[in-house]
């Protein structure tokens, strides 16, 4: 492909082959079959249902008139596997393969969808039809996510057919770098990978450093536990990520990228290398892309998995060979980067915004979102919550419409309690900010942080002690251990929880604690030392209750603490079933058959089972 008319053709061309899903007349096909093929789909055995599909499909002789295409992440993970028919788009939630058959032969050859596996709402009972009709996606608005589960993610005719390239073409055709940069800077797009830089500043700078040779990199590290937004952003849709970084290049006068991905991610990576081999085929990577002057390559590197190298002058030291470990700035990477050269670094998700603001424009950006946080956000919503997936919301969205209408609200009727956002380096968003509109700004300000976007939801039944000493063990133990503050505070820091989830700690303790976490925050090297501490901090400053009540009562109000709490046998409730002592695997509970029964606590290892054996509801936590 040397030229944009080349281009066009093709996406004239390429249409027809997703006519069925642009609800076009001319098409060449009957049927399409959209599978996810996201990793959670795949697990979950998505892959089988397609063969299957493809089975049945040449045994009544449909071959040549339907085709099942493997997608990325459709988002609402909780109903998945997710099988979606053209035409009409027919949602079908939580398929396993042996519903090929009942599907082809039911509503292909019928004419009927399969009414069981139709998706009914949970509250109304309601059936619904269409993925987009769901509550889930009533207040989304896909962006970043605009692919995904819409294409086939290993054929670059399908991104092209969704005018894939376009925004590279009009700029390497119609914009100067200085362009661009007005470009981005009118939108107001910010950094999604952690604290919100602004994107065109970050470009300037690099753009402005002299230099020979400058790099673009892309940030594919994602490591805060239960996110994955960026891996499914490279899984449905990597084009997207690769125009945007040959755009980047173009702006900055770079030449030469790189995609940083933990290697964690295979199917990721798979999907990457597929899109990038079919760019360079397609003349859009490599040498004089549109017949022009500009030139951009672009390669992959692999991660081990060490969270330090979400940081990103740790990403640019394990790609140079060396140990992931932060580099001290300034210098910034944009001044001195990778092999010492002007570099950007963004995130997955802050590249796939960019071709749609070229081809959109800056005013329809801009208008999403709230006036200091514009576009969109990715959240990996996950923990109590009844539709955990992958969400994309404006800007602005409280965190009660996530939660509630969004998620769907908590499981069996229990009371929100908190909500994480940020990871490790996040804190805990409580009921009382329940309605804060989410930005950088507001998310700052209560003592949280938007970071890369996992947002876990906790109910009543969560400590909060425990939370936070949850994401200590992880930093202690992702630490680089390069400084001090780091690599020895963070640990004193855990120790200290240690003992207040065990009954050993005194209200010295709390006072320590405190002192030590803005020591960490104030002196530690990088941002994963600087914000260790948030988590405490914040459960501290919201459930500072929870934590007296674990020094002062040795006790653990939501009964998660084992060595703070009691199993207990209720004598008027109990009728003496036995059922309890036999499931016990440490015989501590005793008691004559119909006569209540008593646990030995000297002996109780506090592990749960009697009170899932038990049918009478007759033990509780104290």
């Amino acid at each position: 492909m040397r030229t944009w008319q080349e281009l066009n053709e093709m996406q004239n061309q390429y249409r027809k082959d997703v006519a069925l899903r642009l609800d076009e007349t001319d098409f060449d096909l009957k049927w399409e079959i959209l599978v996810c093929g996201g990793t959670g789909c795949l697990s979950s055995k998505s892959r089988d249902f397609m063969d299957a599909f493809n089975a049945e499909l040449a045994k009544h002789g449909l071959a040549d008139e339907a085709r099942v295409i493997g997608t990325g992440c459709f988002g609402l993970c909780a109903q998945g596997p997710i099988v979606i028919v053209y035409p009409g788009g027919t949602f079908y939630h939580q398929v396993q393969p042996k519903d090929a058959k009942k599907i082809v032969e039911k509503h292909l050859l019928a004419g009927e969808p399969v009414e069981k596996l139709l998706y009914h709402d949970h509250e109304t009972k309601e059936v619904i039809n269409k993925l987009l009709d769901t509550p889930f996606y009533h207040k989304q608005e896909r962006v970043a996510l605009r692919n995904c589960g819409r294409i086939d993610p290993e054929k670059i005719e399908e991104y092209i057919a969704f005018n894939g390239y376009q925004a590279l073409a009009k700029v390497l055709h119609e914009y100067t770098s200085e362009d661009v940069l007005t470009i981005l800077k009118n939108s107001g797009l910010r950094g999604r990978g952690g604290a919100g830089f602004p994107t065109y500043m970050k470009w300037t700078f690099a753009k402005n450093s002299p230099g020979n040779q400058k790099y673009v990199v892309c940030n594919a590290d994602e490591g805060d536990p239960g996110a994955f937004m960026d891996r499914s952003v490279l899984e449905g849709d990597p084009h997207a990520v690769i125009e945007a970084m040959a755009i980047a290049g173009y702006t900055i006068g770079a030449n030469q990228g790189y995609v940083y991905v933990r290697a964690e991610y295979p199917t990721a990576v798979k999907r990457l290398q597929i899109a990038i081999n079919q760019a360079r085929e397609a003349g859009l990577l490599g040498e004089h892309i549109f017949g022009t002057d500009f030139s951009f390559q672009l390669d992959i590197r692999l991660g081990s998995g060490a969270f330090v190298c979400g940081e990103e002058t740790a990403l640019l030291e394990s790609i140079e060979g060396h140990r992931g470990e932060p580099r001290p700035r300034p210098p910034f990477p944009a001044v001195k980067g990778l092999f010492g050269k002007p570099t950007i670094v963004n995130n997955v998700e802050t590249l796939a915004n960019i071709a749609q603001i070229i081809v959109k424009g800056p005013e329809w950006f801009a208008a999403m979102g709230t006036e200091k946080s514009k576009g969109t956000k990715v959240f990996a919503l996950g923990g109590k919550i009844q539709n955990t997936g992958l969400v994309e919301i404006p800007m602005g969205t409280t965190l009660r419409e996530i939660v509630e209408d969004i998620g769907g609200g908590i499981p069996e009727g229990k009371a929100f309690k908190a909500a994480q956002t940020g990871g490790p380096s996040g804190g805990c968003i409580p009921v009382e900010h329940y309605d804060v509109p989410i930005d950088y700004d507001n998310l700052m300000e209560i003592g949280s942080m938007m970071g890369s976007g996992g947002l876990i939801v906790m109910d009543e039944d969560n400590c909060m002690v425990d939370i936070a000493k949850f994401f200590l063990e992880f930093t202690v133990e992702e630490s680089c251990g390069k400084c001090a503050p780091c690599r020895i505070g963070t640990k004193r820091l855990l120790e200290i929880l240690e003992k207040i989830t065990s009954g050993r700690a005194t209200m010295d303790d709390l006072d320590k604690m405190e002192e030590l976490c803005y020591h960490i925050k104030e002196n530690s090297l990088c941002g994963l030392g600087q914000t260790a501490p948030n988590p405490v901090l914040s459960t501290y400053h919201y459930f500072k209750e929870e934590y007296l009540a674990h020094v002062q009562e040795r006790r653990c109000p939501a009964g998660v603490c084992k060595n703070l709490i009691q199993y207990k046998i209720n004598p008027e409730t109990c009728t003496g079933c036995t059922a309890c002592a036999r499931a016990c695997p440490v015989s501590a509970i005793s008691g004559e058959k119909k006569m209540a029964h008593e646990i030995d606590q000297a002996v109780c290892i506090k592990c749960g089972m009697c009170i899932d054996t038990c049918r009478f509801d007759a033990i509780y936590v104290q």
